[in-house]
C-alpha cells in the first residue's frame, strides 16, 4: 500500500489515432524496468505491443480498449492507462479521464492536432484534467513541432509554451535542447538507454535563448517569486518548475516536450516532466454526494485519506482470463482483501475477494489498496459507474455517455448461435455504455447500436471469435408509418346466415385523420341498434386492423373512428362477428381515405468547427434535411436539422470524411412526416410484391 500520496501518479496517454500512444506507453514501461524488451504495435516478431493484449488490436494495429498498468520512477508510483485513439471508441477515453488526475497529450509532429485531439482536448476539459503536451514523431518527414505548438494555440487554445527544441527532425533528429537547464540532451544505447549531457550546438543557442525568453515570459505569470528573478537575474531551475506546475495544476498552462518515441527519444524526460507538473491525487479536489437520513441530498469534498471511509468508483468493466474484472479508482480510505463493500446504487453489500495491480491483460495480487490508487477487483457484481463505499450512501458525479449514432440488425445461424449470441450481447452491454442492444418488434431484427462502423464491426467480429457465434448482419429495417390523409365514411354489413347459428353485424361510421398520431375510438350509436355489449368488440376490431395498413403494410397511426350506426341479430349476432365487420369494413374502405407513407424524421445536431460549416450543410441538404436552426460559438459550429432515418445509414462515415473527422454528430426520433412521391411509390411496389409472393 502507498502511504504517500504525493508519490502517486495517475495519468492517461490520449491522442488522435496513429499518434503513437502505444508505442510511448512501451517505452515508457521499458525505461521504468516494467518490461524487458520493447515490442511494436504491428510488431513483425509477432508480439505486438504489451498494452494491446487482444488479438483484434495485434491484427489491426490500433487500440479498443483502454488498458491499465503501472510502473515506478524516481521514487513515483505511476498508474498508467493507455487510451484508443479511433473516435468509435470514445467511451474508452471519457472513462479513463473520468477518473485520472493528469494526462500525456500525443499529437503528431508532422499532422499536428487532427480531429480526435480536439475531441480528445474537449474531454479533458470537461474533467479539468490538467495536461502535457508530448509532440511525437520528429523523425518523421514533414516534422515542425514548433508549428504543432502554434497549433495547440490556435485550435485548441492552450497556453502551450515550449520547454525543449528539437536538435535536427526528420532522418538528422538526435535528441532535444532543455530551454530549462540550457543543456542537450541525445539518447544512445541499443533503445535509447543512455542520456547524453552536452552543451547546445551553436547553430542552436540564439534559437534556444529567444525560446527560452518566451518560455520565461510566459510561466512567470504564475510565480511572482520568479518574475522578481527574472528582473535580478537570478532565476534558478527550482523556480521555473514551481511557476510550471502552478500553471499546470490551474489548467492555465500546458508545457510542450518533443521526440520520437520510436526512435527512443526523448521519454525518460517526458517522464520527468510528469513527476514535476502533473498533480498527485491530493493536488486534485474530487467531490461526492451523500444522502442524508431525510433523503436530502448534500455535496462534500473527498478527503483522500486512507483514514477515511471508503469511497471507489468503478470505472470499467472488462471479461478478462480471470473473468469479470472491476477497475477501480479509491477517492479516500482503504479497500482490504476479505472486507466488505456497500454498492451505494443497489445498496448491497459486496464481499471483496481478490484484489490485483492489471499489467495489460495479467493480473498481480494485492492484499489491500489505498485512497489514490488505481486497482482492478476481481468477481464483483456491479455496472459501470457504481460508486463503493463503506457503508454511507455516497455516489460519485456520472460519467459522460455519449449517445449511440449508428445501428445494425444482427441474426444468428441457427438456435446454438442464438444462444451464444445472446451471451456475449449481455457482456458487452455490461462492458460499453455506447454499445445497445434492442429487439424491432416490427421487424423482428436484433438490432445493435454503436458510435460508428468500426465500433460495430468489432464488436462482430468478436462475437464471432469469443463466443464462436456465426452471424449475420444487415441494416435495420426503418420503421414506416401510414395514415388517413381524408375522412371516409364506412358502410358494411357481415351475414352468414346458412342455417342454424349464423353471424350477423352492421356497422356504420366515421373514419378520419386523429391529427395527433394516436389511435381514438368513439361510439354515437343510439337506441341499442348496436348492443353495448358489443362495442367494445368494434373497438377491438377496428385496433387489431390497424396493426397492418392496406397502402404499405405498416401499422397505422393517427386514426380516429366514430361508430354512428349499426344493426344486430337477436340470435346471430356475437362479439367475434362484429370484430369480422370491423375488420371488413376498414380493408374495403381505408383505401378510400386517400392513404399516406410516413417515414421517421430525426432531429440530427451535427458538431464541427465553424471553417466546415459549408460541408455540414452540404452532407444534410444531401439526406432530404431541412435545417432547423444553426449554433456558433468560439470557433465551432452546430447546425440542427430534421432529416429521413432512412438517408442517414453511413452518415457518420461521409460526415468524418466531408470534415476531415473533426465534426461528430447525435440524433434522436423527431416525429412522423408524409415520405416524398418517390420513396412512397417505391414503398407501395414492395408491398405489393410481398403480397403477391404470400409473404
Amino acid at each position: 500500500m502507498i502511504e504517500d500520496l504525493s508519490m502517486i501518479r495517475n495519468i492517461g496517454i490520449s491522442a488522435h489515432i496513429d499518434s503513437g500512444k502505444t508505442t510511448l506507453t512501451e517505452r515508457i514501461l521499458f525505461y521504468t524496468g516494467r518490461i524487458r524488451a520493447i515490442h511494436e504495435v504491428r510488431g513483425k516478431d509477432g508480439v505486438g505491443a504489451t498494452m494491446d493484449s487482444m488479438e483484434l488490436e495485434r491484427e489491426r494495429g490500433i487500440t479498443i480498449q483502454s488498458a491499465a498498468t503501472y510502473t515506478e520512477w524516481q521514487g513515483h508510483h505511476i498508474n498508467i492507462i493507455d487510451t484508443p485513439g479511433h473516435v468509435d471508441f470514445t467511451i474508452e477515453v471519457e472513462r479513463a479521464l473520468k477518473v485520472l488526475d493528469g494526462a500525456i497529450l500525443v499529437l503528431c509532429s508532422v499532422a499536428g492536432v487532427q480531429s480526435q485531439s480536439i475531441t480528445v482536448d474537449r474531454q479533458m476539459k470537461r474533467y479539468n484534467v490538467p495536461r502535457i503536451a508530448f509532440v511525437n514523431k520528429c523523425d518523421r518527414s514533414g516534422a515542425n513541432p514548433a508549428r504543432v505548438a502554434d497549433q495547440l494555440r490556435e485550435k485548441l487554445k492552450h497556453n502551450a509554451v515550449m520547454m525543449q527544441i528539437p536538435i535536427g527532425l526528420e532522418e538528422n533528429h538526435e535528441g532535444v535542447v532543455d530551454l530549462i537547464t540550457m543543456k542537450a540532451y541525445r539518447f544512445e544505447g541499443d533503445n535509447g538507454e543512455n542520456i547524453v549531457e552536452s552543451e547546445i550546438p551553436e547553430n542552436l543557442r540564439f534559437d534556444a535563448e529567444a525560446r527560452r525568453e518566451a518560455m520565461l515570459d510566459a510561466v512567470s505569470m504564475f510565480s511572482d517569486e520568479l518574475m522578481e528573478a527574472m528582473l535580478e537575474e537570478e532565476v534558478t531551475e527550482e523556480l521555473i518548475h514551481d511557476a510550471v506546475r502552478r500553471g499546470v495544476l490551474s489548467n492555465e498552462l500546458t508545457p510542450v516536450y518533443m521526440g520520437s518515441a520510436y526512435k527512443n527519444r526523448g521519454v525518460q524526460l517526458l517522464l520527468n516532466a510528469v513527476m514535476r507538473y502533473l498533480p498527485a491525487p491530493t493536488d486534485i479536489e474530487n467531490t461526492a454526494i451523500r444522502v442524508l437520513k431525510g433523503g436530502e441530498e448534500e455535496e462534500f469534498i473527498l478527503s483522500h485519506s486512507p483514514d477515511a471511509e471508503l469511497v471507489a468508483n468503478a470505472f470499467k468493466l472488462e471479461e478478462g482470463p480471470y473473468g469479470q474484472l472491476t477497475y477501480v479508482r479509491i477517492y479516500q480510505g482503504v479497500l482490504k482483501k476479505g472486507a466488505d463493500i456497500y454498492n451505494s446504487r443497489t445498496g448491497k453489500k459486496l464481499k471483496v475477494g481478490r484484489l490485483g495491480r492489471m499489467h495489460s491483460d495479467q493480473m498481480v495480487e494485492i492484499e489491500e489498496a489505498s485512497a489514490g490508487d488505481i486497482i482492478a477487483l476481481f468477481g464483483v457484481d456491479c455496472a459501470s459507474g457504481d460508486t463503493f463505499t463503506g457503508g454511507d450512501r455516497v455516489s460519485l458525479s456520472s460519467m459522460h455517455v455519449p449517445e449511440p449514432v449508428v445501428s445494425l440488425a444482427i441474426t444468428p445461424e441457427d438456435n446454438k448461435a442464438a444462444t451464444r449470441m445472446s451471451k456475449a450481447l449481455h457482456r458487452f452491454t455490461r462492458e460499453d455504455p455506447t454499445f445497445r442492444t434492442s429487439f424491432d418488434e416490427d421487424t423482428g431484427d436484433t438490432i445493435i447500436s454503436g458510435m460508428g462502423e468500426l465500433h460495430l464491426e468489432v464488436y462482430i467480429e468478436r462475437i464471432k471469435r469469443e463466443f464462436n457465434a456465426v452471424v449475420a448482419t444487415g441494416a435495420p429495417q426503418v420503421k414506416y408509418r401510414e395514415t388517413l390523409t381524408q375522412p371516409v365514411e364506412f358502410d358494411y354489413t357481415h351475414k352468414k346466415q346458412t342455417g342454424g347459428s349464423g353471424q350477423y353485424a352492421k356497422v356504420q361510421g366515421l373514419m378520419e385523420p386523429s391529427g395527433d398520431g394516436d389511435f381514438h375510438f368513439e361510439s354515437k350509436v343510439t337506441g341499442g341498434r348496436i348492443p353495448t355489449e358489443y362495442i367494445g368488440a368494434c373497438r377491438k376490431g377496428f385496433e387489431m386492423s390497424i396493426n397492418e395498413g392496406q397502402l404499405i403494410g405498416a401499422p397505422v397511426q393517427g386514426l380516429k373512428i366514430t361508430m354512428l350506426d349499426g344493426a344486430s341479430h337477436a340470435v346471430d349476432s356475437s362479439d367475434m362477428a362484429f370484430q369480422t365487420a370491423c375488420r371488413a369494413a376498414f380493408r374495403e374502405f381505408y383505401g378510400k381515405g386517400k392513404p399516406a407513407a410516413l417515414e421517421p424524421l430525426m432531429l440530427v445536431s451535427v458538431e464541427g468547427p465553424t471553417e466546415f460549416q459549408g460541408d455540414i450543410i452540404k452532407t444534410i441538404a444531401q439526406r432530404r434535411g431541412v435545417i432547423v436552426g444553426t449554433t456558433e460559438d468560439e470557433g465551432f459550429v452546430r447546425v440542427d436539422a430534421n432529416v429521413p432515418l432512412a438517408e442517414m445509414f453511413g452518415y457518420a462515415t461521409v460526415l468524418r470524411s466531408s470534415t476531415q473527422g473533426k465534426a461528430e454528430f447525435t440524433m434522436e426520433f423527431a416525429r412522423y412526416a408524409p415520405a416524398p412521391r418517390e420513396v412512397a411509390e417505391e414503398l407501395v411496389a414492395e408491398y405489393q410484391e410481398r403480397r403477391a409472393a404470400g409473404k
